[in-house]
């Protein structure tokens, strides 16, 4: 059975070391958002961290997003949805109308898909692009260095608005230097969202210059079982 003092407890925990974590490298803590990845977790649980005060999930799938979310967002207007995981082009007009934001942007093929599905939906969801930080072949996202290039086809060819940027380092490596190249990569084109930490490494991230870390472990607990 579902923890819900759990739930509100590793929220509140969350909320002190973001809010530390900021307060060392001379930031505001509530210029920074916490995404609460709900990915595999019930309706349950998400009804439980909006008790807590939680507004901003994350999913990964757009299928599991609709159907978990489709009577969520009627009881819950307020809440507000990204999506963190890859996105088919055959999903762009469903993602469009469910999510507010769409963090996984990377390829020309699928900017032209979302192009056309805000276009049809007159919804427009705000646009983040991946970049794969580690240039690993079975990951998706922009290379760093095709950036400029992919946001300006998003902008001149298909009309799209980019506000941010984030990322997922390899998962075997020192996260850090990751963090740093998407902060640096966000500031010099002009774009004030930085989507980037998770359970594990969020305090980093923050020092680094994070506006939005996902966790879902942390808050949540460990995946099939309940938060403790």
């Amino acid at each position: 059975m579902l923890n819900s003092p759990g739930i509100a407890a590793n929220l509140a925990l969350i909320r002190r070391k973001m809010a530390e974590a900021a307060l060392k490298t001379g930031r505001n803590p509530e210029e920074i958002k916490l995404i609460a990845v709900s990915k595999t977790f019930p309706a349950q649980a998400v009804r439980a961290a909006i008790a807590s005060g939680q507004t901003c999930f994350g999913e990964n799938r757009v299928q599991e997003a609709k159907a978990k979310y489709h009577d969520l967002r009627r009881e819950f207007p307020s809440l507000e949805l990204h999506l963190i995981g890859p996105l088919q082009t055959n999903k762009a007009m469903d993602a469009v109308r469910l999510f507010d934001v769409i963090q996984t942007l990377d390829r020309p093929k699928l900017a032209a898909a979302v192009a056309a599905a805000i276009g049809k939906e007159g919804k427009t969801p705000r646009l983040y692009a991946e970049i794969n930080t580690g240039k690993e072949p079975q990951k998706a996202g922009v290379a760093p260095e095709e950036l400029c290039g992919f946001l300006r086809l998003c902008r001149e060819e298909h009309g799209l608005k980019i506000e941010g940027l984030m990322c997922i380092p390899p998962e075997a490596e020192d996260p850090e230097p990751h963090f740093r190249l998407l902060k640096r990569l966000a500031d010099e084109n002009g774009l004030a969202r930085i989507s980037m930490g998770m359970s594990a490494d969020f305090e980093t991230a923050i020092a680094c210059g994070a506006t939005e870390v996902r966790l879902g472990t942390a808050v949540f607990g460990k995946r099939g079982q309940a938060a403790a």
